[in-house]
């Protein structure tokens, strides 16, 4: 074994400021993740009570295994916009009936359940999720259809959720809808196009157009349960393949429909049984510096997430700012790349190149640890052929096959996040800790070079520069990267996965590597024209 040997000075005043910044940050978020655990507000939360019915997320518990973990995906969708933050939508992972299963389940007290733009993306996202890694697919429905003062930014876009349940069903991924109340317009192709659908009675209503539209349509009256109710489509329409009596029982069916799904993975079971740590994930807290230009061991951060604190690092002594080695993670083979001291040079993008090539060839996922400000520059740098050795590895990244997890600890700038797998390179998952950062280039360079670009052009023209204009344009360009470059603003757009506590990132990249293996895992055949 290869034991990491952890320096760790959890005594000193460094780690405690570190620490109770990390604190303060996570305290910040739990505020954030409540109101979408509000969903609606307590005055339709209270509504929807009243009315005998289930909270989304209470439906996704009562759905999973006794005692099983739910692994939400994008909390925070729509943060900073103005929409309800969580995009009235809970999406996750979780076990059904010992099948790993993606959970999308409408929140009935925000309008409706009604989707909106970031409820589109959200679904989305999940959607990716389940059909790279085969994930069966379960809709907890119960909406409105579109969200009408937003259709414009939804109609056509919105129409990728019906073509995805085909496709879904065509590639022998099961698909289960489970209608809860209302699926009315565009909403009722998600029974309609799934391979199993469960109503319930007196409560299920799905039609293409309700009573007042089919009366302005066609000047026909008709009430709701002849024209969509569940006892119609158990009965006539054909619709509803099973006739649940409530909600719990309609979650009972659900769960026996998954049961009987004879559904395998088709990757590679763990190698080994897991290990815990040899340090505890509870120092993961104060390992990241307040100043994200202070460096780090990202090797503190290896040694408290994979088994045994066991790592065989690769090419230790070459291009050290990048740290490469072989681990096991909850019993599953991973590649890890992790940034050490921030800047990527022309060593280190070369050994991210073979390294990922080394694990394409044997077929092992990557999990890459970002606190890069990116590719160097300068001179030297340059003529050292930086651009090509950069290429390289964002070469090497783009034609990798092998699934790809990603975690922003610290700093992921520029180019950097591209070669360390960022949004853009289709990560399997991306999760970003409290503490990362994530923009062209950080406030300050970015304000300096716009200053710098200005205050040339002024000369240019023989003018007088205004350096009073110049230090409030910098001052304000500096505020808005800076607000811009945080978490919970690109975990808003979707640009992560989900922001998590750095003490969950073993169980979360677990769970992720379980789901991963639903699909088979196999690594490229062939990359692109490397610039030697």
């Amino acid at each position: 074994m290869t034991l990491l040997r952890s320096t760790l000075e959890t005594s000193s005043a460094e780690y405690a400021a570190n620490r109770d910044a990390m604190l303060a940050k996570l305290a910040e978020l739990d505020a954030e993740h409540a109101k979408a655990l509000d969903g609606g507000g307590p005055k339709y939360v209270e509504r929807h009570r009243r009315r005998g019915k289930l909270l989304a997320r209470e439906r996704v518990e009562l759905l999973l295994d006794e005692d099983a973990p739910f692994l939400e995906l994008s909390p925070l969708a729509g943060w900073g916009s103005e929409y309800t933050v969580g995009g009235s939508v809970v999406t996750g992972i979780g076990v059904v009936e010992g099948v790993e299963c993606m959970i999308v389940a409408n929140d009935p007290t925000v309008r409706g359940g009604a989707s909106n733009p970031w409820t589109l993306k959200k679904t989305f996202r999940a959607a990716d999720i389940a059909w790279e890694n085969r994930l069966p697919l379960i809709n907890l429905v119960e909406s409105g259809g579109a969200d009408l003062p937003s259709q414009k930014e939804i109609f056509i876009p919105g129409g990728r959720v019906f073509r995805d349940l085909t496709r879904f069903s065509a590639a022998g991924i099961p698909t289960v809808a489970l209608v809860f109340g209302n699926s009315t317009a565009g909403g009722a192709y998600v029974p309609g196009m799934s391979d199993h659908v469960v109503m319930i009675r007196e409560r299920s209503k799905v039609f293409l157009g309700g009573p007042p539209l089919v009366r302005m349509a066609t000047g026909e009256d008709s009430d709701d349960e002849s024209l969509g109710g569940a006892r119609m489509h158990a009965h006539v329409s054909g619709l509803a393949d099973y006739l649940a009596d409530d909600e719990v029982d309609a979650i009972r069916i659900g769960r026996r429909v998954i049961a009987r799904l004879n559904h395998r993975k088709a990757g590679p079971a763990p190698l080994a049984p897991p290990v815990e740590p040899r340090y505890d994930p509870e120092e993961l807290l104060g390992i990241v510096p307040t100043d994200l230009k202070v460096p780090f061991d990202p090797r503190e951060v290896i040694a408290r997430v994979v088994d045994g604190s066991d790592f065989d690092e690769f090419k230790p002594a070459y291009g050290p700012s990048l740290v490469t080695g072989w681990a096991r993670l909850h019993g599953y083979p991973v590649g890890i790349l992790a940034n050490a001291q921030g800047v990527l040079f022309s060593a280190e993008s070369q050994k991210a190149a073979q390294f990922i090539q080394l694990a394409n060839r044997s077929a092992t996922p990557l999990v890459f640890l970002h606190n890069t400000t990116g590719y160097m520059v300068g001179r030297e740098y340059e003529q050292g052929g930086i651009i090509k050795h950069g290429a390289m590895m964002i070469n090497a990244v783009a034609n990798s096959t092998v699934p790809h997890l990603s975690v922003l600890m610290g700093a992921s700038y520029g180019a950097g996040h591209y070669g360390m797998c960022g949004r853009a390179y289709d990560p399997r998952f991306l999760f970003a800790w409290p503490s990362a950062k994530s923009a062209v280039m950080g406030p300050r360079q970015l304000a300096g070079v716009l200053s710098i670009v200005a205050r040339a052009s002024a000369q240019a023209k023989g003018r007088p520069y205004d350096e009073e204009g110049d230090a409030a344009m910098r001052a304000l360009v500096e505020e808005q990267i800076e607000a811009e470059s945080l978490p919970i603003f690109l975990s808003g757009r979707l640009y992560d996965d989900g922001v998590i506590d750095p003490r969950d990132t073993r169980t979360v990249l677990g769970m992720c590597l379980s789901a991963i293996h639903t699909a088979p895992v196999r690594g490229a055949e062939g990359f692109g024209v490397f610039r030697m």
